[in-house]
């Protein structure tokens, strides 16, 4: 495994289902869909074309606090409308950079205009696990002579 990586192989691991929302729908049903799926946010979509997130975080910042009524406030009202995204050659730590400068903790990753898929600081997080993992295993074993070359 690449110490590394990019976000294409994050992808190639986790899969490139997204979920998705328009802005017309409410704030509830956001919420709804997220618990459903058990993912944090999901993607604003106009048909194809990427018009934001929401966020659980959005939900209760721009909703619960300021006493809004989640059946009756569109997705339009609260969504992030400054989307930062990913390339899939976009590196793990360029990934990390941007959503610790932005306080994020989604990326949509597209090609062109196409959305392909998601990276989560959770997914970001797994991999440097799993490549740290697999570096101290190849080094334990180059260690103790089982090193195959």
């Amino acid at each position: 495994m690449d110490t590394i990586g990019t976000v294409d192989a994050i992808l190639k691991r986790k899969g490139t289902q997204t979920h998705r929302i328009a802005p017309e729908a409410t704030v509830f049903e956001a919420i709804e869909l997220m618990a459903g799926k058990d993912v944090g946010a999901l993607l604003v979509m106009e048909e194809e074309r990427l018009v934001g997130i929401i966020s659980e975080r959005d939900y209760t910042r721009k909703v619960a606090l300021r006493g809004k009524a989640s059946k009756q406030t569109a997705v339009r009202e609260i969504l992030s409308g400054k989307i930062f995204t990913a390339q899939p050659e976009t590196t793990v730590e360029e990934c990390m950079r941007l959503m610790t400068e932005h306080r994020i903790r989604h990326l949509p990753v597209v090609e062109g205009d196409l959305v392909v898929g998601i990276v989560s600081i959770g997914d970001l997080v797994n991999w440097i696990i799993s490549s740290q993992t697999a570096t101290i295993h190849q080094l334990h074993s180059y260690i103790a002579g089982q090193y195959p070359g």
